[in-house]
């Protein structure tokens, strides 16, 4: 099939390249001039890991090009796919201007026959109102409209796509199903065709079920260091629960990212404007920003009374692992609350500092995480890079002014870091002190080698 894929950012680019590898002939479009020459030129504008050899590999094979003009990008295209943007406003709901922005440009250059199928995360009724925009301009109808909504995961996103567990058809006629069912038609998956309300809910529902799991096991995980569980084993119990599932079970730092914060949001507005109030999905909300707020007082507990001029180590920027996206990223509110408390904050990330000089343009930025730890008198652990789960605990000991470690990953096991000379205050664990230990286990050999000595 011939396919246009409009919009090249994270969902854009990632279906674009995908699609091309399935053997789809693909021209991806964007209205921004600097990023069309660099995917042109072979260089991924965000962090995936292999999607630019597999970018580069079906440029070369003649299957997928880029350009800024959309007249070019859809002038032979059976499928218009939408992947544009679609950013909270101050209110919570769905900004639409660039989808409105994109359907009226289709409709200048649109023939008879075409479906349009938007990928991107859109309120319900979104569909419906870009066949209103295509048609006001075109003059006709004679094209059909279809949701097809991703299921992405940031750093997984290539075999997400090219291995996705379920395709969503929310279609309006029989054609766009047949099109959406050529399209996918060499993966093996589950195909649920549904009308098109339904698979504009599907992803905020998802989502929002998702986040509600993370939210859930936090709050756990607060009344286990009250009581002395721990919650690693707790979720190890309930996910062997088939009706539970060990998914999204892991307590931390709280979700990010440019899905679950977003969508949750418009998740809230959408049941409002059908007027209903949602009770379980603000409470999500809640308790994700209040998750922040706890990690914040583990540091200022284990820094003491004293936090003017404390430096503190941040390892992790990114909302997670293999990717450098910092959009709703813990890291963003605990650095600001750090350093409104006159603490020094150095952080490192091994990919997303470029993301960070435009998120937090303050902050100092380390090259390693030895750098970072260097005199620092705590470490707070935010994302689970594998880097960090590897770290010398002797090495690390050594780099800091005190060994505390706030870890909002649950990267270690406390008796390790007790054993290690650390004080370390994990999520939903037991708070060890291995300092004094480590204290009086140096002093008994200071004792021995001046014995000896003598």
């Amino acid at each position: 099939m011939n396919v246009s894929v409009i919009g090249t950012g994270y969902v854009g680019l990632v279906s674009g390249v995908c699609f091309s590898e399935l053997g789809h002939h693909v021209h991806c479009v964007d209205q921004d001039k600097a990023k069309v020459k660099q995917l042109q030129n072979g260089k991924v504008p965000i962090y995936e890991p292999n999607l630019e050899e597999l970018m580069k590999k079906n440029m070369g094979e003649g299957r997928l090009c880029f350009t800024e003009h959309l007249s070019v990008g859809i002038s032979k295209a059976d499928a218009i796919i939408i992947a544009v943007g679609t950013p909270a406003n101050e209110d919570g709901s769905a900004n639409l201007t660039f989808i409105q922005q994109v359907a009226k440009e289709i409709g200048e250059h649109i023939r008879p026959g075409m479906v349009i199928i938007t990928k991107s995360t859109v309120p319900v009724g979104t569909n419906k109102q870009i066949k209103q925009w295509i048609a006001e301009i075109c003059g006709h109808e004679l094209f059909s409209i279809a949701s097809c909504p991703e299921f992405l995961r940031e750093g997984s996103a290539i075999n997400d796509t090219l291995h996705m567990e379920r395709a969503v058809f929310g279609v309006e006629d029989a054609h766009a199903e047949q099109i959406l069912r050529e399209l996918h038609a060499s993966l093996n998956t589950s195909i649920v065709v549904t009308n098109l309300e339904t698979a504009e809910t599907a992803k905020y529902a998802a989502n929002a079920f998702l986040a509600t799991k993370i939210s859930f096991i936090n709050e756990v995980a607060n009344v286990c260091e009250k009581v002395g569980a721990d919650v690693s084993a707790l979720a190890k119990v309930m996910g062997l629960d088939p009706r539970i599932g060990p998914s999204f079970l892991q307590a931390g730092a709280g979700y990010g990212g440019s899905c679950f914060p977003k969508d949750t949001q418009a998740f809230i507005r959408v049941g409002k404007q059908a007027g209903y109030d949602m009770q379980i999905i603000p409470a999500v909300e809640k308790v994700n920003k209040q998750q922040r707020g706890h990690l914040f007082n583990k540091v200022k507990m284990a820094l003491g009374e004293s936090l003017n001029k404390k430096q503190v180590a941040i390892l992790g920027l990114a909302f997670k692992p293999n990717t450098d996206d910092m959009r709703a990223a813990p890291a963003l509110d605990l650095v600001e609350s750090l350093q409104k408390e006159k603490i020094e904050v150095i952080a490192f990330d091994p990919v997303a500092s470029e993301q960070a000089k435009h998120h937090l343009p303050e902050l100092k930025l380390a090259n390693s995480w030895q750098e970072a730890v260097i005199g620092a008198d705590a470490v707070l652990i935010l994302t689970d890079w594998d880097e960090f789960k590897e770290m010398n605990l002797i090495k690390l000991r050594e780099l800091m002014h005190q060994p505390v470690v706030v870890d909002g990953r649950n990267l270690f096991e406390p008796k390790e870091m007790e054993g290690a000379g650390f004080y370390y205050d994990p999520v939903g664990r037991q708070k060890v002190d291995g300092r004094l230990k480590a204290l009086k286990k140096w002093e008994n050999f200071s004792l021995d080698v001046h014995s000896s000595a003598h």
